[in-house]
């Protein structure tokens, strides 16, 4: 099977499973705009937030590690070396949050309900030690196996929502208690490949690890903070703090929206991470990693016109209060920041398998800082517009700048003309679309349109169908 080929197959598998999980936990959000105020599913929306720093933090950057070394190491010593870090340091963050959950409750704004803070930190450290365990299937290309685990996790979680928000008539808490329960069932069937025969500890290997990992703890640090820092700001630079919640919450709806793209993206990543690693010594794996970012471009920017033109269809999924007149316009923006990540997941790997992880970390702290920047002015004067502006500019610059630092360290024969031809008729056809009256039909002809225009010009490069086995 030649390169491409076997990546697409294992993004479908991914893909499959993330599609079926995350339709099933997109059926979520109708459930909590319907059961909840948008106030209250802001507090659903701050405190994942931070969630998805803290996972970043307790994982370290271990999981790309493990991927690099396993290719060079004994993959058994590379994993439990690494599954061992992880749950020491899991172990040490439950301690430290249980000592301090009043504080960090009060801290938050939550001094009422601690039980959130130690709920959550229970989800995060059993949520950092299973990413190992997920990371080695991934390396084995157990696929399905990966993809069955992720499914049941997410059912789990349905199920106990609807149990307890809608038979039960319970509270907002108990969307976390959900979450607390589909965690522990993660563990219990990754439980298999977790007890390995032999548990060895390399120290020498570890330090290794570190070295290669910290900079990357520090690019996703950075990097979790574009994804999120809008979401925790928001509430704190509001001009009307009377409504802050009520506003996160409708930019958690929006953001949510965003679905398939993000689905898309989170499963290619889950496929093309250990993909990249495997070609690097093959003689064409260049030429493989520029007809990937052309393939995904043609993907993602179909995608964007497809959640724009039937907006209308997605949006009634949310409940009538979460139907704000700004929804199109911030879900279009958020769509756009998600292309550009998905771009710079395919650039960033020339860090990654260079062993420069330390440009990794600069270019996503140049990107925090600009996110960071660009929410303090644009927020307390456009709201969750500015907000969905800054994560755009964010992400577009860190293209921009991994770009030609990747063209310097490792030069990629990206195509440039195509990328860039896609992307400025998707954006083309965007304008026509919102600047028109045009009806349904028509505009699901453009987007047709575009369909075939991308398969005539991928019909054209026949080395993505035709690589050497």
């Amino acid at each position: 099977m030649n390169s491409i080929k076997k990546l697409a197959n294992q993004t479908v598998i991914y893909g499959l499973s993330s599609v079926v999980g995350r339709l099933l936990n997109y059926l979520l959000v109708p459930l909590y705009t319907r059961y909840f105020l948008p106030a209250e599913y802001g507090v659903v929306t701050e405190m994942y937030a931070y969630v998805a720093f803290l996972v970043v933090f307790l994982t370290y950057g271990m999981e790309t590690a493990f991927f690099r070394f396993s290719q060079k190491n004994n993959i058994k010593q590379v994993y439990t070396t690494t599954l061992i870090s992880i749950s020491a340091t899991a172990i040490i963050f439950i301690i430290i949050i249980f000592f301090n959950s009043f504080s960090i409750a009060q801290w938050m704004g939550y001094s009422d309900n601690k039980e959130y803070i130690e709920w959550f930190a229970i989800i995060v450290a059993l949520d950092a030690v299973s990413s190992i365990t997920f990371a080695k299937l991934r390396q084995q290309e157990r696929a399905v196996r990966f993809s069955l685990i992720r499914i049941l996790n997410i059912l789990c979680n349905i199920f106990f929502n609807i149990y307890f928000i809608v038979f039960q008539g319970f509270g907002i808490e108990y969307v976390f208690i959900s979450n607390l329960i589909s965690s522990i069932l993660t563990i219990v069937l990754l439980s298999p490949e977790m007890f390995v025969s032999k548990w060895t500890f390399d120290l020498k290997l570890w330090k290794k690890m570190i070295h290669y990992a910290l900079p990357l703890l520090i690019a996703g640090l950075a990097g979790i903070t574009n994804e999120t820092i809008d979401r925790i700001l928001l509430k704190k630079l509001l001009p009307d703090q009377t409504t802050a919640t009520l506003e996160l919450g409708l930019y958690g709806a929006f953001y949510k929206l965003s679905i398939i793209m993000i689905l898309f993206i989170q499963t290619f990543r889950f496929a093309a991470e250990p993909f990249f690693f495997t070609q690097q010594n093959k003689n064409n794996s260049k030429k493989i990693y520029a007809d990937v970012m052309r393939v995904f471009t043609a993907i993602v920017t179909t995608i964007f016109l497809f959640m724009v033109i039937f907006y209308d269809t997605i949006i009634r999924f949310v409940g009538e209060e979460f139907r704000d007149e700004r929804g199109f316009h911030i879900v279009s923006i958020l769509l756009l920041a998600n292309i550009f990540l998905g771009l710079y997941y395919n650039l960033s790997i020339w860090y990654k398998l260079t062993d420069k992880t330390k440009y990794g970390a600069y270019i996503s702290i140049f990107g925090a800082i600009i996110t960071i920047v660009l929410n303090f002015i644009l927020i307390p004067k456009i709201g969750i517009v500015g907000a969905a502006w800054a994560t755009l500019c964010c992400y577009f610059s860190m293209v921009l700048l991994s770009y030609f630092l990747g063209q310097k360290y490792y030069p990629v024969p990206y195509n440039l003309k195509i990328i860039c031809t896609y992307l400025m008729i998707m954006l083309t056809i965007y304008f026509i679309i919102t600047h028109t009256n045009a009806n349904s039909i028509v505009n699901t002809l453009y987007l047709l349109f575009y369909m075939l225009l991308i398969f005539l010009i991928e019909k054209t490069k026949k080395s993505v169908f035709s690589m050497p086995k």
